[in-house]
């Protein structure tokens, strides 16, 4: 007796044909050097198109027609910042018929170093960045805490984050960092919590605000103040309990790295709290309040998180006027 033939259904069929052109785009995707020289370039970091043809010295037209095949292969993916689109890898999702094949090559490129030529690109353009920042602070020092009030005044979020860093049961002798403390009233109440307490911020002219404002509200004059970045911080002994940035990642030249240096400056056991916005699209804030960056998703947050090894806590968000949403975010050191 002859066994019956199982019909062919055409779902399985056309999803079987959607597979294989899947890898085959992927496929035709990493089979250029220059495609994969991009990818490597995003493995923490996102850039414009502007910035990577500077990087790889490669005219924009011609970029541009990599990106897109890159982007079909959805190997990359984009996000709008104001006027200008940036590129970064795209995450990858387990239900994905191409995810093995995926985690493969980005795991075989991560292990490949960039070649000096690339950094010094990356260098170049986060000094730029930094400069662009630090001009505006400079420039509007003065106005500045008007300015960012416009977007997220601070009385609006104070009684939460107080309810956050009481979560977190500090002692009064926990080693605490304040990154970009400006005006803002927070360092005042950090001062009335923690003994042990740092202020870091790159423009001397707001750290100088810093210091003023701080010893006219708490008298306190045993605060270190450091004129620099998380890396002139990790040249430094002092390693801390807690890292706060209260809306100031928007302002940092390269976010993925402050991940890390803050990963390394932690103790282990150590909280970074970060109080920042949410993506949105108000352009205005570059030019008004010299935003790098328009705010962050949730999924920006937790992949450099991750790439630094700090583990996810608390997430609290918070709608404000004028359409802005500011997040709390607490990571680890485990």
């Amino acid at each position: 007796m002859s066994a019956k033939l199982q019909p062919v259904h055409a779902d399985s069929t056309n999803a079987e044909i959607g597979d294989a052109e899947a890898l085959a785009r992927l496929f035709k995707a990493l089979a250029d050097p220059l495609r994969l020289d991009i990818l490597r370039l995003l493995r923490t970091e996102s850039f414009g198109v502007l910035e990577l043809s500077r990087i790889l010295d490669v005219r924009q037209s011609a970029l541009s027609h990599h990106l897109k095949i890159l982007a079909q292969a959805a190997l990359v993916s984009t996000r709008r910042e104001g006027n200008s689109i940036f590129y970064r890898r795209a995450l990858l999702l387990v239900d994905d018929p191409a995810y093995d094949a995926k985690r493969a090559a980005f795991a075989a490129l991560d292990q490949l170093s960039l070649r000096q030529t690339l950094k010094d690109g990356i260098s170049q353009i986060h000094h730029e960045r930094s400069e662009q920042s630090l001009l505006f602070f400079e420039r509007h020092a003065e106005r500045f805490l008007e300015k960012q009030e416009l977007v997220a005044e601070y009385a609006h979020y104070r009684e939460t984050l107080g309810d956050l860093l009481d979560g977190l049961k500090l002692s009064k002798n926990a080693a605490v960092m304040e990154v970009g403390p400006g005006e803002s009233p927070l360092l005042s109440e950090l001062a009335a919590r923690f003994a042990n307490l740092t202020a870091l911020d790159n423009s001397l002219e707001m750290l100088n605000r810093a210091r003023n404002m701080l010893s006219q509200r708490s008298g306190r004059s045993d605060v270190t103040f450091i004129h620099g970045d998380t890396q002139i911080a990790l040249t430094r002994p002092q390693r801390f309990d807690l890292i706060i940035y209260n809306m100031v990642l928007h302002h940092i030249p390269s976010p993925q790295e402050t991940f890390k240096d803050c990963a390394s400056l932690l103790n282990r056991g150590g909280t970074l709290l970060l109080i920042d916005l949410s993506h949105h699209d108000q352009d205005w804030v570059r030019d008004s309040c010299g935003d790098l960056w328009l705010g962050f998703t949730e999924e920006d947050l937790d992949a450099w998180a991750n790439e630094a090894d700090l583990h996810f806590g608390q997430r609290v968000y918070l709608g404000l006027r004028n359409g802005f949403q500011v997040q709390m975010r607490t990571f680890t050191k485990n």
